[in-house]
């Protein structure tokens, strides 16, 4: 859907990352309405980052995956696409929160103040492309 490339694809050049991902979960995956730079449609919930970030509000940060035992041993981080930094906004439709604006790398990272207020207002962009 174009409408979700076109953020993922600002997103991107923005945090000069590997990925950026709008990416919806239900009981059992995480599909992705845009992946450009992942390679794949859609991920068991098991090994999803995103899984952990719809449980609140605020963004989920992990600098370093490999540092994490939440997810050092994860198929994403341990084998290919090799991730080792996450950032994911949760997005909400109706008040729930079903998926997550995020952005990935291979290397490690840190996000500013000011990189989480961009990375919340893509996200924001992303709700009412949902709406």
């Amino acid at each position: 859907d174009e409408r979700f490339d076109r953020i993922t694809r600002i997103a991107r050049r923005l945090f000069d990352v590997s990925a950026a991902l709008v990416t919806l979960v239900d009981a059992e995956r995480q599909w992705f309405k845009s992946a450009p730079g992942l390679g794949v449609q859609e991920t068991p919930r098991e090994v999803s980052f995103c899984a952990y970030a719809i449980h609140d509000d605020g963004t989920f940060v992990v600098p370093d995956a490999l540092l994490d035992p939440r997810f050092a041993d994860n198929p994403m981080v341990a084998g290919g696409p090799r991730l080792r930094f996450y950032a994911g906004r949760p997005v909400r439709i109706d008040g729930r929160r079903v998926g997550t604006l995020c952005v990935v790398d291979h290397r490690p990272r840190q996000l500013s103040d000011d990189d989480l207020r961009i990375l919340d207002d893509l996200a924001t962009l992303v709700e009412q492309a949902l709406s």
